[in-house]
């Protein structure tokens, strides 16, 4: 039963042990993975095998959990657990008033073509003393449709998210990987408006995807343009598919991390602005977490009819990359929530102030239902 995976994870965060908890988008399966010891593993070249969690900045080194035990239950969230309305947290006007420069100076460097385009993020801290297994069952019922984890390890930290975005999906050397950009509120479930600045910055983030890739791949084709929703959130989305050349996975997953969506344009120039000019850590925050290179055993011949050529299997490694937005960090009496914002020629301050507000709401509408 699914408790059973919530008492080894109380179990393990009593004994300081590392595990994560996970569940894919659009599926019914919690999945638990469990390291035996507290040792502190990282990643060399993405030719591991394991659970990664990496952060924004690769410098700073990218954690494995080893899969040394591996559990897996049917999700069964209790019908009477209830997501309230999101109570309404305080105004920061000190924040509030240092986001707003922080984006009038990339502005500053937008119009003197420095960059074209810088993803600003900002940490809202708020209070917490609610059981942590309770918080990820309600953060499970309430985003079916999007990568929902619980990581912890004693050495580096507790983090939980929702996230809609996938970075890369890989099976042999074909790969998934999208552009996922622009954020309205959903309305009575209605086909959202997109404005030429979000169209814009959307195409900015498919078009470097592309451009980053085609010399690290055999091939790369783009998808239609989709809008899709994620919670209270919608957001634009471009599909791409391709292929690589054998033991290229990680020269693929270099490329593509951090992508536009969550840095912005020029890569390095928009990089080095934010490690200069946000003045937090964003730590795990954009970064990418999930299987890598796991083994996965895939029937030749999917003919039911012909049950002798059936039998033949083959064994390929297969990894699920996802972006780790919607995310938060738990402290013993506190949670981290972060949030940001892709900052373009055309973009109004308040109105990123807003839009940042409204991503924090995924996150808060979990710990105000206690």
């Amino acid at each position: 039963m699914m408790q059973e995976l919530f008492n080894r994870a109380a179990t393990c965060l009593k004994g300081q042990l590392p595990f994560v908890l996970y569940r894919k988008p659009n599926k019914n399966e919690l999945i638990g993975v469990f390291q035996k010891n507290d040792e502190v593993h990282k990643i060399k070249d993405f030719t591991e095998k394991g659970f990664v969690f990496a952060p924004f900045d690769l410098n700073s080194g990218a954690i494995l959990l080893k899969m040394d035990s591996i559990q897996k239950e049917l999700v069964t969230i209790e019908d009477n657990m209830v997501v309230k309305d999101i109570n309404s947290i305080p105004l920061d006007v000190i924040e509030k008033a240092r986001y707003l420069d922080l984006i009038a100076n990339a502005l500053d460097k937008i119009n003197d073509r420095v960059i074209n385009k810088v993803v600003l993020s900002r940490e809202i801290e708020v209070d917490f003393n609610d059981d942590y297994n309770e918080t990820f069952k309600r953060l499970l019922k309430e985003y079916p449709k999007a990568f929902c984890y619980f990581w912890h390890h004693p050495e580096i930290g507790t983090w939980m998210g929702a996230t809609p975005e996938i970075l890369v999906k890989s099976n042999g050397s074909q790969f998934t990987t999208m552009s996922l950009a622009g954020t309205q509120n959903s309305i009575d479930s209605k086909e959202p408006q997109w404005s030429k600045k979000e169209i814009n910055e959307q195409q900015l983030v498919t078009d470097y995807i592309v451009e980053a890739l085609k010399d690290k791949v055999v091939s790369i084709r783009s998808l239609e343009r989709e809008s899709i929703k994620a919670g209270q959130l919608w957001h634009l989305r471009t599909e791409m598919k391709g292929t690589f050349s054998p033991n290229q996975f990680g020269d693929v997953l270099k490329a593509l991390h951090p992508t536009p969506a969550v840095c912005g344009s020029p890569l390095q120039k928009a990089k080095e602005f934010i490690l200069n000019n946000e003045l937090y850590d964003r730590s795990f925050y954009t970064g990418f977490l999930g299987e890598l290179n796991v083994k996965s055993e895939l029937s030749r011949n999917r003919n039911r009819r012909n049950q002798e050529n059936s039998a033949y299997r083959s064994v390929t490694n297969t990894s699920e990359l996802f972006v780790n937005l919607r995310c938060m960090q738990l402290q013993k009496d506190k949670v981290s929530i972060y949030v940001g914002g892709g900052i373009t020629s055309d973009s109004v301050p308040e109105s990123e102030w807003d839009e940042t507000t409204l991503k924090s709401n995924t996150m808060l509408r979990i710990l105000n239902s206690n």
